[in-house]
């Protein structure tokens, strides 16, 4: 666990939980590992290849909300080793998470790569970022032939990230992951059926 991500997140009644459950001592020694300064090659790669995540962020009577977020792979953007964005396109138009953010900016993500069974946590400060006010980041942002509508621009602050135990994440896999999979014994297939279908031919010329 990284020292930054657990000093964000060990507070005061967290701990306090942790002694009382006899985990503290353990839990304190995670808390002590070296401060990890922006994200390395292994979690920029992680993050490239994701097609959805989870974000929560805090409303201003107090209650978080958890909102799916997805996209064409690729979709949210590392802007650097500190941040990373996406663009916000046209939805139901509720904005629950763009209005919870306006009043407190702070936000939770999880990541899941559900194959692999691994998941990253990432806390970190939210900028609304309207279209017409910064160009250069749309164009960074942009993901070709898309559809939908764009909005506005969320970019996120890393302040801490950590790396989840794989406990408990099933292997789940999209439609286009399973045909990848299999694209291989698919050809095989049709090679056999088509050296089948000649030999038959082959036969039966034979015969007559």
């Amino acid at each position: 666990m990284a020292k930054n991500f657990a000093t964000l997140t060990f507070t005061d009644a967290v701990k306090a939980m942790q002694e009382k459950a006899g985990s503290r001592s353990s839990d304190a020694r995670m808390g002590k590992d070296n401060y990890i300064d922006g994200l390395t090659e292994n979690e920029i790669d992680f993050i490239a290849q994701r097609d959805s995540f989870y974000m929560s962020s805090i409303g201003e009577n107090g209650f978080p909300y958890i909102q799916h977020r997805g996209g064409p792979k690729g979709f949210i953007k590392v802007l650097d080793a500190k941040r990373i964005g996406f663009i916000d396109f046209k939805g139901n138009m509720q904005y629950i998470s763009f209005g919870n953010i306006t009043t407190n900016n702070k936000v939770a993500i999880i990541m899941v790569d559900y194959p692999a069974r691994a998941r990253l946590k990432i806390l970190a400060k939210a900028e609304v970022v309207e279209l017409k006010d910064d160009p250069s980041l749309y164009d960074l942002l942009d993901l070709n032939d898309y559809k939908f509508k764009p909005e506005r621009m969320l970019v996120l602050h890393i302040e801490a990230y950590d790396w989840n135990c794989p406990q408990h994440i099933t292997p789940r896999y999209t439609v286009e992951e399973i045909e990848a999979a299999f694209a291989g014994q698919r050809n095989q297939i049709t090679t056999l059926q088509a050296e089948l279908k000649a030999l038959k031919i082959k036969l039966k010329e034979q015969g007559s």
